[in-house]
């Protein structure tokens, strides 16, 4: 059984790493919100909330869980982390490296993508260099992948094969993403229906929780703790895009602290694909240290830049 301590930890990490992970949607969100008539916006921002948190990051990673232990069934599926029977605990200790490695090839894919050919805020030494050099990108997914396989492959076929699927639906969201940026272009030129506008946030609500779902497994297979975490940071996340993302804006560098924290649990699901064990406290402490780091350096940056942090009453 999970002890009281770890299930705060890994809470407490989980909403930190919704939060910084959704920074890029909020602020989409907070765009597109100001565009609707008040009672839209109201809508989208109780309802549409409810839609997030028990379907989006509720349905899916349950769904995953089951997909991966289909002998388990929904329910047991559902309680399997809890449960104090050695079937369903061997079970689901068999599948999580099939499981951990489709979404640690993910977050990699995604970290290498925004290091290499996203706009940013410099943050560290060497990201101009990799910006530079976007054209590498390919190359060393591919070369990444290809390794990857060649191990996985002696190991164990289907763990290659969850390699193979993460990084096709990196590739598959990767392009949604880009559509959806020239959407979002043509909602705000055009004067589109507040339904459409709806629509269009709660699909690419959909989109952008895929990175937030899979990462989640770094911290933990327990579905009702991932429910509870992403959750959470949801809900943070909606009290920002209404009320205070002018002011996150202003910290220009939690973007790095997401995709450095995304890199080091890409890294930690990989290596529980590979039959290695980091202690489950691990992924939570190299969350809060990471973007702990960069938000100590956002502050930095404001002070030396003599930028106010200004609450909107």
């Amino acid at each position: 059984m999970i002890s009281i301590w770890s299930i705060i930890v890994i809470v407490l990490g989980l909403c930190l790493f919704e939060i910084i992970s959704s920074v890029d949607n909020s602020i989409i969100n907070a765009q597109v919100l100001v565009t609707m008539q008040k009672r839209y916006r109201r809508w989208f921002l109780v309802w549409g909330i409810l839609f997030a948190v028990f379907v989006v990051r509720g349905l899916l990673p349950w769904m995953i869980v089951w997909a991966t232990n289909p002998s388990l069934g929904p329910i047991k599926a559902l309680t399997a982390t809890f449960s104090n029977n050695p079937q369903i605990l061997s079970a689901i200790e068999q599948s999580s490296p099939i499981l951990l490695m489709g979404g640690g090839a993910f977050l990699l894919l995604l970290f290498f993508h925004w290091i290499f050919l996203e706009e940013k805020k410099f943050g560290l030494m060497g990201e101009k260099f990799f910006f530079r050099n976007g054209n590498w990108l390919f190359a060393i997914s591919l070369a990444i992948l290809a390794l990857v396989l060649s191990f996985t492959l002696k190991i164990n076929p289907m763990i290659a094969l969850a390699g193979i699927v993460g990084s096709a639906i990196f590739f598959i969201t990767s392009a949604f993403k880009k559509y959806a940026e020239k959407t979002e272009k043509d909602l705000l030129k055009k004067h589109a229906s507040n339904i459409s506008k709806i629509i269009y946030l709660e699909v690419l609500d959909a989109s952008f929780s895929i990175d937030g779902v899979l990462g989640a497994f770094a911290f933990t297979l327990a579905v009702p703790l991932i429910i509870l975490g992403n959750g959470l940071g949801a809900f943070v996340v909606r009290h920002f895009t209404v009320s205070n993302i002018n002011n996150i804006k202003k910290y220009i560098y939690l973007k790095n602290g997401a995709m450095y924290s995304i890199f080091f649990l890409g890294i930690i699901m990989v290596l529980h694909g590979f039959g290695f064990n980091p202690p489950a406290w691990l992924s939570p402490v190299v969350t809060f240290a990471v973007v702990g780091y960069f938000f100590w350096k956002s502050k930095k940056h404001m002070k030396e830049n003599g930028v106010k942090n200004k609450r909107k009453n």
